[in-house]
Formats: structure tokens, C-alpha cells, sequence
């Protein structure tokens, strides 16, 4: 795990194993054939994407493909290298995959909770060529994080391309969105969380020296 602070928050990043990204691919292809399933646990009507299909995944799952211990394990990292302090609660909210294909996007948002985070199983071989030529960078396909407000020595904004197996771990409140891509026969597929910690550490300001 990298623990950085690229504005105010610390984000963490982790690798999930390539037979746990595998786990959960074959668990979202084989739910995608049971239709009945599919709707039972379609969870788009609660979240901002505008994107084709976004669904929960069952809490037998989580717990037995080793998901929540995923989960629960780097947290526990993240915390206690952000604040010296150890969490002895941690309850997964809700966790859910999200389906994105071309033009499709998710707004600038926060989540619940106090802890979220975001990885990828599954993406584009590329996410096409900006509009201009000359321009000096694409972000089809970025996630976008946004924190602050811009001012000298002060950025707001860390733009993250996807890799698959990469997970992403961020406070609740912090705003982010998902860029759009190009690519008629591609589908970007990524994981999200939201959970509980300890009120005590979440509701904790500064270090303790």
C-alpha cells in the first residue's frame, strides 16, 4: 500500500490480487446472465453515474470471495499511517460494481459514510483521442479527485488513470467524477465500498504527538 497526500486528505492505494479481481469478474459476468438477480440487486436509482448498469454485490459474497477482508485489511493501513491511530470497527455500508461504456460519465460527487474508495477489474484498451490533436493531455477515462480551492502551492485536483487491479482509498467527503471515453466496444469496469469506522478516529482532528 502508498499512502499519499496530494491536498488536503490522504489517499491510499492498493493492489488487489489477480485472483481476486478474477473472483469478482467472474462474479459480475455470472450475475449478469441471471436477469431476475440483476434487478434484485440494481442499485443505479441511488447513485449519481450516468452510466449503463450499476449493481450491489450480495453480502455472502463480500464476505466468503474474501472481498470484506479486502477491504477491511487496507483500511486498517491507511488509518493508522494517516493517524497513528487504530480502528476496531469497520462495517461495509453497501459495495457495488459500475458498468461504464462510451460517452458515458460520472458527475462530480461524495459519498456516505465515512470511508469509500474505488478499483478497477476490468478496462479499455484505450479511451480515444482528444477532440484536438495538440492538446497536451486526455483524461478519457480518468477519475478526477477534488479537494480545496486553487491557489498558489495549493492544487485541488489529482487525475488518476485507471490500471486494473488498482484500488483507490479516499474519505467520504471527498468530491470526485469519471471521465467519458471513446471506444465503441469497451467497458470500463470498476468496484466501489462505503463503511463505517470507529466514530472516534473518523471524528478525530489532527495528529497526536
Amino acid at each position: 500500500m502508498k499512502v499519499i497526500r496530494p491536498f488536503g486528505p490522504t489517499i491510499a492505494k492498493a493492489s488487489m490480487s489477480a485472483s481476486l479481481v478474477k473472483e469478482l469478474n467472474d462474479y459480475v459476468d455470472k450475475t449478469l446472465i441471471d436477469k431476475k438477480k440483476t434487478q434484485e440487486l440494481d442499485y443505479g436509482k441511488m447513485l449519481a453515474g450516468n452510466v449503463q448498469q450499476e449493481f450491489l454485490l450480495d453480502k455472502e459474497f463480500t464476505v466468503l470471495s474474501g472481498w470484506e477482508s479486502f477491504l477491511k485489511e487496507n483500511t486498517e493501513k491507511w488509518i493508522f499511517e494517516s493517524t497513528k491511530k487504530k480502528i476496531t470497527e469497520f462495517k461495509i455500508i453497501d459495495t457495488w460494481i459500475v458498468r461504464q461504456f462510451e460517452n458515458e460519465y460520472n458527475p462530480l460527487h461524495s459519498h456516505g459514510g465515512h470511508i469509500s474508495g474505488v478499483g478497477y477489474l476490468k478496462l479499455p484498451d484505450n479511451y480515444g483521442e482528444t477532440v484536438q490533436s495538440n492538446k497536451q493531455e486526455n483524461y478519457n477515462g480518468n477519475l478526477q479527485l477534488v479537494h480545496g480551492s486553487r491557489n498558489f502551492l495549493s492544487p485541488i485536483t489529482l487525475n488518476i488513470e485507471p490500471k486494473v487491479g488498482d484500488f483507490y482509498f479516499f474519505p467520504n467527503y471527498l468530491m470526485h467524477s469519471v471521465y467519458p471515453f471513446k471506444n465503441k466496444s469497451a467497458e470500463r469496469r470498476s468496484i466501489s465500498f462505503n463503511a463505517y469506522i470507529d466514530n472516534s478516529v473518523y471524528n478525530s482532528h489532527g495528529r497526536q504527538i
